[in-house]
């Protein structure tokens, strides 16, 4: 029988991946948002209310992501009636950890199991970038897709390719480290408005073929060297307190690369195994407290979970996210 109420999860991501910007991403085990979708007689969106570590957020279902995410679904499927919706927020605001598209995502997910006929997961797609778009003012799904989908994908524009997994090897771990700062993407993009050399962009497709051969092969020293930005990575980084020196201590630990995570401030590094990456993550934010902010850390495999229906949401991911911070 359909339910008339779901409770969906979507997982935090971290996109751009040094050179893949709009384009790579992956998700991560810990930090989530849950949207709670119910299903209302009126043909209309709403929501409800907000909770979690982030409240402030357009409570108007046009100018949220997962309300926006909700009325393309409407309009698409010429649905005769509506959602109503009360997002709980695992994922920091302007971390760089896809929280804007978490929810669109988990929202989707959630109302798709209300329809009289649900649709594949993959087909929710669009929906969820239409929601996005909201916050970032465009359809790029670096951070919709492996949230979505779960794992390491190549999100292309929608009109070429629908997105596409990539390899990850098992061993391939992540320590990101969020601080305790803000950074809006729309900041963050107008660093890169001034024109680059062709050099630049030579020497980042360099990097982006070396990144995805690396990753195809399970090769160490291809990932290493494909982990490098040349383009994006130096104009923000001056945005990020402390990102030298966390970038340092990564490098210092072990990591095969680290770079800024989406739009930032959150930086990642990418390690062989677990306990190494564990180790460079506690290096990673203590930098950022020695910079004077301070930071939180997840360590989780590249190749994430994807988003999925749960019977009650998780509070727990939210209260790691504070325990993990120090001062």
């Amino acid at each position: 029988m359909r339910p008339e109420q779901a409770t969906a999860f979507a997982p935090a991501s971290s996109a751009n991946l040094g050179p893949g910007f709009d384009l790579l991403g992956h998700s991560l085990d810990g930090w989530r948002d849950h949207a709670t979708v119910q299903r209302i007689d009126a043909p209309e969106v709403r929501i409800e209310a907000i909770e979690g570590v982030v409240t402030a957020l357009p409570a108007r279902a046009e100018d949220n992501t997962a309300g926006a995410a909700l009325i393309s679904m409407r309009k698409a499927l010429n649905l005769p009636f509506g959602f109503s919706v009360r997002l709980k927020k695992g994922i920091p605001l302007g971390s760089g950890l896809g929280g804007s598209a978490a929810s669109a995502v988990a929202a989707v997910v959630a109302a798709n199991a209300l329809l009289d006929t649900p649709l594949p997961h993959a087909a929710l797609y669009t929906y969820a970038l239409d929601g996005e778009a909201v916050a970032s003012g465009s359809r790029h799904g670096d951070n919709i897709a492996p949230s979505l989908l779960g794992g390491l994908i190549a999100a292309f524009k929608p009109e070429l390719a629908e997105p596409i997994h990539l390899a990850a090897p098992e061993w391939l771990y992540t320590a990101v480290v969020h601080p305790a700062v803000v950074l809006e993407t729309k900041v963050a993009r107008a660093a890169l408005s001034a024109p680059y050399a062709l050099a630049d962009f030579v020497q980042q497709s360099h990097h982006l073929a070396a990144l995805l051969m690396g990753l195809q092969r399970g090769d160490e020293a291809l990932i290493r060297q494909g982990l490098g930005d040349v383009l994006v990575e130096p104009r923000r980084a001056a945005l990020i307190p402390g990102f030298a020196q966390v970038k340092q201590a990564a490098l210092a630990a072990g990591a095969l690369g680290a770079s800024i995570s989406g739009a930032g401030p959150s930086v990642f590094g990418w390690f062989v195994g677990r306990e190494n990456a564990a180790r460079g993550g506690a290096a990673m934010q203590e930098a950022f407290v020695k910079s004077g902010h301070a930071a939180s850390v997840l360590i989780s495999p590249v190749a994430g979970p994807a988003a999925a229906l749960v019977t009650t949401p998780d509070t727990a991911n939210t209260a790691t996210l504070v325990a993990q911070a120090k001062d």
